[in-house]
């Protein structure tokens, strides 16, 4: 039996997590006002949202950069679809982020005059695939699926939040004229961290001292960030979510982990559908931690 439908919620062809959503900030998100120093994050799930919020955040930010200012990420860079906390974001004082899940056409109207700012960050979809199993099987607002045959199907389907992943980082690369974008790859940022917040500080051109860029760098490894509690959403997943066993928001932040749970019939098979959808794709795709 399929019960996928009483997760998602379907809007101009893209599925929303259900429990989530408000119809009413659904329908006027392409007015949305956009200020010329607007940020966004923009991410397929499970592709480094956290950690790259609490990049741009650390970035951004001076006062969570040196830690006087106690605002968990997740309001530092709210998710623009879903309003979790009710923030106001017209009062938001600029410069403003947030993070979004969106495909490019659902996306305000505004970031087309290109002023403001998008980032956008990918990971290779086998990785994404594996972390997305493990998440909706531990968060209760998800479907649980057995096994990970059950889960490719419906991921290749994209009938999980976020739609299709081919479809996700096709959509904003063939529009990437349209907008002032950057491309960042998860992969890049695990093996190069240091060279990674440089290049998104000169996209934002945003000068931070080397000092600075330390600091960045320092909070947002992987388990300075995992023992970070404004980081890792600990405090919203304990307080407002339901967790299906003990476990983290943020797992292992690894490259290459698929290689542990994909068959070798599976991954052929995905890699049979990568070929067919991403034929002459110019972005390049890390599949293993020890590839150059």
């Amino acid at each position: 039996m399929d019960s996928t439908h009483e997760y998602l919620f379907k809007f101009k062809g893209y599925n929303f997590e259900k429990s989530l959503v408000n119809i009413e900030h659904l329908e006027t998100m392409e007015d949305f006002e956009i200020r010329d120093d607007d940020l966004f994050l923009v991410t397929y799930p499970k592709s480094g949202t956290i950690w790259s919020q609490q990049i741009l955040s650390l970035i951004c930010f001076e006062g969570h950069r040196n830690r006087t200012e106690n605002v968990p990420t997740v309001d530092r860079a709210p998710f623009f679809e879903y309003n979790i906390h009710n923030l106001d974001y017209v009062k938001m004082p600029s410069p403003r982020i947030f993070t979004s899940h969106l495909a490019y056409y659902l996306v305000p109207k505004g970031l087309k005059k290109k002023k403001a700012k998008i980032l956008y960050v990918y990971r290779n979809p086998k990785d994404v695939l594996i972390s997305y199993f493990h998440f909706s099987n531990w968060i209760v607002l998800l479907e649980a699926t057995d096994t990970i045959e059950q889960y490719l199907e419906k991921f290749l389907d994209g009938k999980v939040p976020g739609s299709c992943w081919f479809d996700h980082i096709r959509g904003w690369y063939e529009h990437r004229h349209d907008f002032n974008i950057m491309f960042l790859s998860y992969e890049d940022m695990k093996k190069d961290l240091r060279n990674s917040v440089i290049k998104i500080c000169s996209f934002l051109e945003k000068k931070l001292s080397e000092e600075d860029v330390d600091a960045v760098v320092k909070q947002a490894t992987f388990q300075n960030m995992k023992s970070d509690p404004r980081a890792n959403y600990e405090d919203i997943i304990n307080s407002e979510y339901s967790v299906r066993n003990k476990g983290y928001f943020m797992r292992k932040g690894t490259i290459g982990d698929w290689k542990h749970h994909l068959t070798v019939h599976q991954n052929e098979r995905f890699d049979m559908i990568f070929k067919r959808n991403m034929k002459n794709f110019p972005l390049k795709f890390v599949w293993d931690v020890n590839e150059e």
